[in-house]
C-alpha cells in the first residue's frame, strides 16, 4: 500500500490526486482500478509527465467504458402466446 502511495504521489499533480481521493470517498473499488490504469500506464512508460487533472478525467472515462463492455448482460424477454407447461397442465386441469 505505501508503495502504492508513493508511485501516486510521483506521477499524479495535487489537483489530480485530490480527484482521485473524492472518488475513493464515493466509490472505493472505481478508484482502485483507476489507480492499478495508472500505476500500469507509468511502468509501461507511457505517461510522459505527472497526470493532469483533465488527463485523469479521461481515463475514469476509459475505465467506466472498460466497466460498462463487461456489466453488458443478455436480457431474453419471453413474449407471450406461445405454449409451455404450465398452458398444458392448464389444459389438463380443464378436463378434469
Amino acid at each position: 500500500a505505501d508503495q502504492r502511495s508513493s508511485i501516486l504521489s510521483q506521477i499524479l499533480l495535487p489537483e489530480a490526486a485530490d480527484r482521485l481521493g473524492r472518488i475513493r470517498l464515493v466509490k472505493e473499488s472505481r478508484a482502485t482500478d483507476i489507480e492499478n490504469r495508472l500505476i500500469m500506464l507509468a511502468r509501461t512508460g507511457q505517461l510522459r509527465s505527472k497526470v493532469t487533472e483533465e488527463q485523469l478525467k479521461e481515463i475514469l472515462g476509459a475505465v467506466a467504458e472498460q466497466q460498462e463492455k463487461e456489466e453488458q448482460k443478455i436480457v431474453v424477454e419471453r413474449r407471450g402466446g406461445g405454449w409451455d407447461d404450465d398452458d398444458e397442465l392448464e389444459e389438463l386441469m380443464k378436463e378434469v
